[in-house]
């Protein structure tokens, strides 16, 4: 068989495997007991185990009503999972006379689309666990989880601590990459247990179908793997005739190819954490132990809870490292696309200074081609080089934007010249004429350790298939790999789509390519622009999630709480409003970068009245401060709504940063004439400069430069009234739209006088 055709049988193996519904088992673990009931709550299907927990045979079970095992009250929590989504689950305990006496239950009861399932799984607990267990448990952790910034250290940290609570053998935190391979990236292990840390898993490992559900589910659970799985009675939903969807089941059980594969591990029982980012598998939290070991429901619950906690962090830690990046990317693409645009030759504006083009997508060097014209960048193949791969792309590449980080392997005349261009980026500027940009990287070997030989997974049968087969061996297996340069970053790739959008309105000269390319251009710059406001709106879900669950513990066991647990989770609560405030403003300010001017006549008389009537009526305190205004102010053209807000800014910190026993301020304006001063002259380009002065505690003079970045505090939140650090950011976003600009003079404890123009 040759490489082409192992390849092809590969990959219908994996699809093949993929299509196997794991989420339709028709079983179960044994160690709980599970009933499937219609909407209006009749036993339907039940697990073949009823007689041992239950003591009812299933055929006693089948067509009851709910009320025949549940008392009222305790029917009625079920019946609320009727109006809930899909998934979301309701628990509770369940006292029943057993075989073996009382017995007590965790019930867990949600509903799929045709049915309401409801697991019964035995405790020795009569009572939810309490507030200070759970605190002992995981307030610890929490913390030691957000005190460092460094990604990896964090990762370990929430290994460690995961490990302290469930007390598993091994706890790893496993990461995907694109190609949903994985590796080990922390690990807190058993002395004598092999490492697994910085090994490597094919995808294969944990199939499509798996990663989906866990996307879905954020814990399973697994303790015994050489169990034998409980049956369903009947196989099929009486109602529907299929298989019960069993997606959300905490006793869903494992097929045999899971059984084998970690049993080759020398692992019996399971854990695993789901870690989501942005509504994607990030990774897990995979916990294993060597003997079967019980986890209960509330323990495992806290776990699910610290996953969610650990999502959210985790979007922290990935977003501050990713974001000073992103952010030169932006600031460097704004400054070379203003100069494009403006240049009559847009190719010296290319390549002059040249290290402005490879900055732009972090490449060693380019080529810019305009027919057949070529000029090189940097360190780049040669120009007959250059032409053939542009020849092989005419050809081979139909999108405008291209990327690969091993060009040998899909254009094997890149080989010559590998320690070069390994990594290709292709930009083709227009459909009718061949323009073209393209960034190289060079070679990078890498050397992976993969946790046995990937390769050992497909096994060929007599019949020459290839089938997916767990692999016995976990042991270190090195593969080097070459002809591969560093990938390319999904924010590099939108650098290049935003230079291609300003280079067209320079290059092209019909009018049907530049009203197309005129449309991409917008659509790209709203991608820029928005960039900051996708990673901030996607930050809400998972505080939203803290936040829920706290409020929950609040309401739900605020009577099992002391007063320290009750203040301890309080903070969590205030903590995430605090944060839910700082991501709200970057929100307003990525708003801001896509706003629209609805520019109008405005007689800022009205408007500051009405500026100053809303300051008044939400502070109470303010009637006292007394407010000047020395004379009438003028009527301008701008956005009104927005002119508002960085007057209401400006006033609400004049009054929030003054310790005066007598608090006054006074807002004004100068014409030009009036303004004098040379460094005021340099500021203002505008007929009329507003501002507004203070009597407050004043600014230290280091500090003016920065007061206008995002977030910028100079006191702590204690002080002053907090606050998220953004108005001034937001201030001089709003002014700078108005082709404006803003600046400050000040005295420490004498007062400030902050001053702005609106074009």
């Amino acid at each position: 068989m040759s490489q082409s055709e192992y390849t092809t049988a590969q990959t219908t193996a994996l699809i093949n495997h993929d299509r196997k519904p794991i989420h339709l088992t028709g079983s179960i673990q044994p160690h709980g007991v599970l009933l499937a009931l219609s909407t209006q709550l009749e036993i339907l299907q039940v697990s073949n185990n009823t007689q041992v927990y239950l003591g009812k045979e299933p055929k006693d079970l089948l067509g009851q009503p709910l009320s025949y095992l549940l008392d009222p009250g305790q029917v009625e929590i079920v019946k609320q999972c009727l109006v809930k989504k899909i998934g979301s689950s309701n628990t509770f305990k369940v006292l029943r006379n057993t075989l073996n006496g009382e017995q007590y239950f965790d019930a867990i009861a949600h509903r799929t689309e045709e049915a309401v399932i409801l697991e019964l799984e035995p405790t020795d607990s009569e009572s939810e666990l309490s507030f200070l267990s759970f605190h002992s448990l995981a307030g610890e952790a929490i913390a030691k989880m957000q005190s460092t910034s460094n990604l990896i250290e964090f990762l370990h940290s929430v290994a460690k601590e995961v490990q302290k609570i469930i007390g598993f053998d091994r706890v790893m935190v496993y990461q995907f990459d694109q190609s949903e391979a994985g590796s080990v990236v922390a690990e807190v292990k058993r002395e004598d247990l092999s490492p697994y840390l910085g090994l490597h898993y094919p995808a294969t490992d944990i199939p499509a179908q798996a990663r989906e559900l866990y996307t879905r589910c954020f814990l399973r659970f697994l303790p015994d793997l050489t169990v034998e799985p409980i049956k369903l009675v009947p196989t099929e939903n009486t109602t529907t005739h299929q298989p019960l969807d069993l997606s959300y089941c905490v006793l869903r059980s494992f097929d045999q190819c899971c059984t084998q594969y970690h049993q080759n591990m020398g692992v019996n029982a399971l854990l695993v954490i789901s870690l989501v980012q942005e509504q994607k598998l990030w990774g897990l939290i995979s916990c294993h132990h060597q003997t079967p070991k019980y986890v209960s429901y509330e323990v495992r619950k806290m776990c699910e809870f610290l996953g969610q906690i650990v999502s959210s962090e985790l979007a922290h830690k990935i977003s501050h490292s990713e974001w000073d990046y992103k952010v030169k990317l932006k600031s460097l693409q704004s400054e070379f696309l203003e100069s494009i645009s403006q240049a009559d030759n847009f190719i010296d504006a290319l390549i002059k200074p040249e290290i402005r083009l490879l900055d732009l997508v972090s490449a060693s060097g380019a080529a810019v081609c305009l027919d057949n014209e070529i000029t090189l960048v940097g360190t780049a193949p040669n120009i007959h080089q250059v032409q053939a791969l542009i020849e092989w792309a005419d050809i081979q590449v139909s999108d405008n934007l291209f990327s690969t980080d091993s060009l040998p392997k899909l254009y094997p005349e890149a080989l010559i010249f590998k320690d070069t261009a390994s990594g290709l980026l292709l930009l083709r500027i227009s459909k009718v004429r061949r323009y073209y940009i393209l960034w190289f990287r060079p070679e990078v070997i890498q050397t992976v350790h993969w946790a046995g030989n990937p390769n050992e997974s497909m096994q060929t049968q007599a019949d020459g298939s290839i089938t997916l087969s767990p692999r016995k061996s976990f042991e270190q297996w090195q593969e080097t790999v070459r002809l591969t340069s560093l990938p390319w970053k999904a924010c590099e790739l939108d650098s290049a789509i935003a230079l291609r959008n300003a280079i067209v309105g320079i290059v092209l000269s019909k009018a049907d390519e530049l009203a197309k390319i005129n449309l991409e251009l917008e659509r790209s710059n709203q991608e820029l622009a928005s960039f900051a406001y996708a990673a901030s709106h996607d930050l809400k879900e998972p505080l939203r999630g803290i936040y829920n669950f706290s409020t929950v513990l609040l309401e739900d066991y605020a009577q099992v709480l002391d007063d320290d647990g009750i203040e301890c989770l309080q903070t969590v609560v205030s903590l995430s409003v605090r944060m839910e405030t700082l991501i709200d403003a970057l929100l307003r300010l990525s708003q801001l970068g896509q706003a629209q001017l609805r520019l109008q006549a405005t007689d800022i008389n009205k408007l500051l009245n009405e500026v100053i009537d809303v300051f008044r009526a939400s502070r109470q305190d303010s009637q006292f401060v007394d407010i000047r205004i020395p004379r009438p102010l003028p009527t301008i053209l701008c956005d009104r709504i927005l002119v508002n807000e960085v007057f209401s800014n400006l006033l609400g910190n004049a009054f929030k940063y003054n310790d005066k026993a007598e608090q006054w301020m006074e807002i004004g304006y100068l014409s030009q004439e009036e303004a004098g001063g040379e460094e005021l002259l340099a500021h203002t380009q505008s007929p009329i400069t507003f501002y507004i002065r203070d009597n407050g505690i004043g600014i230290p003079q280091h500090h003016l430069a920065t007061i206008f970045r995002l977030f910028k505090r100079l006191h702590s939140q204690q002080k002053y009234g907090g606050g998220a650090g953004a108005g001034l950011a937001i201030v001089k976003k709003i002014v700078e739209l108005h082709n404006g600009k803003v600046w400050v003079e000040s005295t420490v404890g004498v007062g400030s006088i902050f001053y702005f123009t609106l074009e």
